[in-house]
């Protein structure tokens, strides 16, 4: 997203040696809140653009994104850089601006998430079970979520799927979009689903990229595994029937908890992700985003325990480049001595996919990679009700749900 507006704007690229001055950047980099821009990024008429549900939509070939990433920038042009996207990003740019730094406040506006959320309170509203409100408190701070119960009675323990959602999205939107309680409902599953807090990042993405929110027992990881406990003891889930999963920021942040907390986590799904130290902070995020090669941070991530992993990545993932699908793939099963078999499928008016499955020595399919060809930056097979969906993709509900009830925790 900010990545695509710079790059769009100019940004990326070596600017002129008399640019104009800036205020000094701030110690602490900040988040634009793109639903309330400053005045000289809001549109005459006051009215955002037409919501889309692929973040690749409206992206042309000399679009956004289409300026490279990649090698190093000499370091005034860095400079220049991050103190235009931390003055643009915190509103501090009053009045007319500049050349690229008003092309970059055009592009900005063009990442607000519009309207949908009136179409997945319908949507969710029609669905048999509870959906309730509950908050979670730690030492690392405090979250909110929304928890779905099913109606129909379980015969025993629920298993329980926490669903973390992307940027710009909320509990309701990634529920209605992603459509997992109407087949909680159909398997008898508990759904949580987590909601990062505007206080904490304003685009409501879970900080994956912080180094203070990558490890156990310690920022956002420990809240997500602190509130599935929580959930677990109150509502009777199977401890041992534990999942998770997230899109884009949401999917990275999974990633992270599911290394983090392996013997909480039975299975993990990313779509559209990230792995686990990928980046350290907004600068690496942004390069990793773009496709950059992963560094020691990720390659030193080896997991304490193997577990098990779906992952979805789109071909045409304009936001999150398909490398990133790959890596958090092969970081979820590196030296397992795993077989692995390659399968194709769809097409016939939907999207075709590739499906790499790695097998154990008993058989059982411990990681599946599903690249899915032409799809952009959305959740494959959602709903319309909800924001990044394709509906044209495979059902990654269906397939998430599949692979996460073949595989219970082993003690």
């Amino acid at each position: 997203m900010i990545q695509e507006a710079l790059g769009s704007a100019g940004l990326l690229q070596p600017q002129p040696a008399q640019a104009p001055a800036r205020p000094a950047a701030p110690e602490r980099t900040a988040f634009v809140d793109l639903n309330e821009a400053p005045a000289w990024a809001r549109s005459q008429d006051g009215r955002g653009p037409d919501r889309a549900h692929d973040e690749n939509a409206g992206k042309d070939a000399g679009g956004p994104g289409a300026a490279p990433f990649g090698g190093a920038m000499p370091a005034w042009d860095m400079q220049a850089m991050r103190g235009a996207m931390q003055d643009a990003m915190r509103g501090a740019m009053p009045g007319a601006m500049p050349g690229n730094f008003a092309d970059l406040a055009e592009q900005l506006k063009r990442f607000q998430p519009g309207q949908g959320r009136a179409d997945a309170a319908r949507d969710l509203a029609r669905e048999p079970g509870e959906f309730l409100h509950g908050s979670f408190t730690n030492d690392a701070g405090t979250r909110r979520y929304r928890l779905y119960v099913p109606a129909r009675p379980g015969a025993g323990p629920r298993p329980l799927v926490v669903m973390l959602h992307g940027c710009k999205q909320n509990p309701e939107d990634f529920a209605a979009g992603t459509a997992m309680n109407v087949l909680a409902e159909e398997h008898g599953c508990l759904v949580l689903y987590p909601e990062q807090a505007a206080g904490a990042n304003s685009q409501q993405c879970w900080n994956w990229f912080e180094a203070a929110h990558q490890g156990r027992e310690a920022g956002e990881p420990s809240i997500i595994a602190g509130m599935t406990r929580q959930v677990l003891r109150e509502h009777g889930g199977d401890e041992n029937r534990v999942y998770v999963a997230g899109l884009s920021a949401g999917g990275a942040m999974a990633a992270v908890a599911a290394a983090a907390y392996p013997e909480l986590y039975a299975a993990v799904g990313v779509h559209s992700g990230l792995p686990v130290g990928g980046a350290h902070d907004l600068m690496s995020a942004l390069n990793a985003m773009k496709g950059a090669r992963h560094g020691k941070g990720a390659r030193r991530a080896a997991l304490e325990r193997q577990v098990p992993a779906i992952v979805f990545h789109g071909d045409q993932d304009g936001t999150v480049h398909g490398s990133n699908g790959e890596a958090v793939f092969h970081q979820f099963t590196h030296g397992a001595g795993l077989r692995a078999h390659e399968e194709r499928g769809g097409a016939g008016g939907g999207r075709s996919h590739t499906r790499t499955l790695l097998r154990d020595d008993a058989g059982r399919t411990v990681a599946e990679y599903w690249v899915l060809h032409g799809a952009g930056h959305a959740w494959s097979g959602g709903s319309a009700a909800g924001s990044y969906t394709d509906q044209n993709g495979p059902d990654a509900s269906a397939e998430m749900l599949r692979f996460f009830l073949s595989h219970a925790r082993r003690s």
